[in-house]
């Protein structure tokens, strides 16, 4: 079952192509995550999937639905959830009562403390919107996004302005919501977000999907060289070493490109061993997510595609209603 079916997607703001014929789907219950760089067509995709902008050519459905048209903009009200980077809160409202006004929006809520309880927010359920740090305020943001109980949910820089321990407990959050089934749409520049809790991957640069996959595979990830970088023991050479494949020499730091790094890896600590020696700062790893997608995007110049100043303000009320 797919959840999100984009076909031929195009979009243009009078002369500028910002979306040049995208193509993607995201399968029911995963969390597929939509990166790119800022000016790259991200958020122009999210609003044509969500029904506040229009589209110039292409098919879009969002459950069954095509969030374009009046009535499938309206069927998909109670199914979809929103958490969006702004979005206005009457700040002299409790944390409980923002939710609990919420909840009234839709026949089948979640239940508002537990609700509170899921985002972490239960010893500030008393207080005012108004007296939250910025963290709390995200997490009031998820909270109103998925009291709804929605089947698909749109996360947009779900965890800016989170510490490193309420990113994590964010992450549980997203990953518990998606064990029960919820279809999550997840934009965000934390690479390390994307490796812990996507599914799937599209990468979009200037308009166009230029990479698609699993994060273990993106960009030919899992067949990429793998990088064994070590110093060189003290009184030793370059030239010492038992093997030729040497990618690069920093100071002290040497770096070894290879497909399989157990025969040289075997090598290198055996030649150190036999000579009392320390590879010291011995890692081996293959490139990361964020180098990857580094080297995906590196070649596209980005433009903000339009000011969304007026359509975030409008978003941010459609979400509440």
């Amino acid at each position: 079952m797919t959840a999100v079916v984009v076909e031929g997607l195009e979009k243009a703001y009078e002369s500028r192509e910002v979306l040049r014929g995208i193509d993607f789907t995201v399968t029911e219950g995963e969390i597929f995550a939509l990166l790119g760089p800022n000016g790259a067509g991200k958020t122009t995709t999210l609003e044509i999937l969500e029904g506040f902008r229009s589209r110039d050519k292409g098919g879009v459905k969002v459950l069954g639905q095509d969030p374009g048209t009046p009535g499938g903009s309206r069927r998909l009200r109670e199914q979809v959830g929103l958490v969006l980077q702004d979005i206005a809160v009457e700040p002299y409202l409790s944390v409980r009562e923002t939710v609990a006004r919420n909840a009234g929006y839709y026949r089948a809520p979640r239940d508002v403390d537990g609700v509170i309880e899921l985002v972490g927010l239960h010893e500030k359920q008393s207080a005012k919107v108004k007296d939250l740090s910025g963290g709390q305020k995200r997490r009031l943001d998820l909270a109103l996004g998925v009291v709804g109980n929605p089947r698909l949910l749109f996360l947009d820089e779900p965890t800016t302005g989170f510490d490193p321990s309420a990113r994590r407990s964010a992450w549980e959050v997203v990953r518990n919501l998606r064990d029960s089934g919820t279809t999550i749409v997840l934009t965000t520049h934390y690479m390390d977000e994307v490796q812990a809790l996507a599914d799937s991957v599209a990468v979009l640069a200037d308009g166009r999907i230029v990479a698609l996959g699993a994060p273990a595979t993106l960009g030919g990830r899992d067949s990429a060289l793998a990088r064994i970088r070590f110093e060189l023991p003290a009184g030793t050479q370059v030239s010492d070493l038992p093997t030729q494949e040497i990618k690069d020499v920093d100071g002290s730091l040497v770096t070894i490109e290879v497909e399989d790094p157990t025969s040289v890896l075997h090598s290198l600590t055996s030649w150190a061993l036999e000579r009392g020696a320390t590879l010291g700062r011995l890692s081996v790893e293959r490139p990361s997510l964020e180098d990857v997608y580094l080297d995906i995007t590196r070649s596209y110049d980005h433009e903000p595609s339009q000011p969304d100043t007026v359509t975030r303000g409008r978003r941010s009320k459609r979400s509440r209603s």
